[in-house]
């Protein structure tokens, strides 16, 4: 498999350090969709906090991926939910520690969880 990074530079807003405006995966046999992941741990008890709550969703993701044979390596594609917009800064340090760097296309949005406690929800797609 072949991942190539698609910034242009014109014609459109420049990309930033954690953030590319596009994958191109190509050779891939398998792709994972990955559902809204919360910060449950295995009983279904939502983390305290939110940096609690980070940390539980990418252990969760690592999990899942796992299951496929995967890693975070794997992931082409991310969509962030969070309650509130202020917990964009310590989601975008969550999310590259846990990909170490690699910038991947992602999208952040403020919504109502389904359940107040849920601060944030991560979902991912992974191509191998």
């Amino acid at each position: 498999m072949e991942i190539l990074t698609r910034n242009p530079s014109e014609g459109v807003y420049p990309a930033t350090d954690d953030y590319v405006h596009a994958l191109e995966v190509r050779g891939a046999q398998r792709l994972l969709f990955v559902a809204g992941t919360m910060g449950l741990d295995a009983q279904g008890v939502p983390g305290a906090t939110l940096d609690d709550q980070l940390q539980l969703i990418w252990s969760n993701i690592r999990a899942i991926l796992a299951s496929a044979g995967m890693t975070v390596d794997n992931i082409v594609r991310l969509t962030s939910y969070l309650r509130d917009p202020s917990y964009a800064d310590a989601n975008a340090k969550a999310r590259v520690a846990a990909l170490g760097g690699r910038p991947v296309p992602t999208t952040a949005l403020v919504a109502q969880t389904l359940v107040s406690e849920w601060l944030v929800e991560i979902e991912v797609i992974a191509a191998g």
